[in-house]
């Protein structure tokens, strides 16, 4: 993977993110993931994204050079994998919201559950981390340096399958078209919008 795929505004690599593939090594196994739904989140200028109020000890990581992992737990519950993109000192971030396993499927049926339908492994960011086995000591990985998280492309994907549309369950910023995902995979999560969602003016 090159560094300039993902040197750009997170909007813009989110879309480029699809097909892309991550793979993660654990002494149990590995395990990859072919991505496909990604969010763009861009740093200070959007509402929803957790450096929109500058930068913190928790959100450092989404400050620095493209091409890191940023590791966050969601509700107290969940792990989830962002993308750093952009340029270094400017917050830009790509959540991985979904992906199809193609590598080490039973490895991701033990961590998610025995009974877990293929398409659902990696169905939604926290499945999808569980799936792939990324917790907090992953967070500030470097992915294009062959560490134990490795970010590589994947087959390439045609436009007129990339779908666009608005963010699921954030309440700020909700209807910001800034989520990009693959139109009938059966992988892709569900939109669903937050109760606490309010109209806002977007990009």
């Amino acid at each position: 993977m090159n560094v300039d795929l993902l040197s750009h505004p997170a909007e813009e690599v989110a879309p480029k993110l699809l097909g892309c593939v991550l793979t993660c090594k654990t002494p149990e196994g590995t395990v990859s993931i072919a991505i496909t739904e990604t969010e763009a989140y861009s740093g200070t200028a959007d509402p929803a994204s957790h450096a929109y109020r500058g930068q913190t000890p928790r959100n450092a990581v989404m400050f620095g050079p493209a091409g890191h992992l940023y590791v966050y737990r969601s509700h107290g519950l969940h792990w989830c994998a962002n993308i750093v993109t952009g340029t270094e000192g400017i917050a830009s971030a790509v959540l991985i919201r979904a992906g199809r396993v193609i590598e080490g499927e039973d490895l991701a049926r033990e961590r998610r559950g025995g009974r877990v339908e293929s398409p659902r492994l990696a169905r939604g960011p926290g499945n999808f981390c569980q799936a792939l086995g990324i917790k907090a000591e992953h967070n500030g990985t470097d992915l294009l340096t062959g560490a134990s998280v490795v970010l590589s492309e994947g087959e390439p994907v045609p436009a007129a399958l990339i779908q666009v549309g608005p963010r699921v369950g954030v309440s700020k910023a909700h209807d910001w078209q800034h989520r990009f995902y693959l139109a009938g995979d059966p992988t892709v999560s569900a939109y669903r919008l937050s109760p606490r969602a309010k109209p806002s003016a977007g990009a």
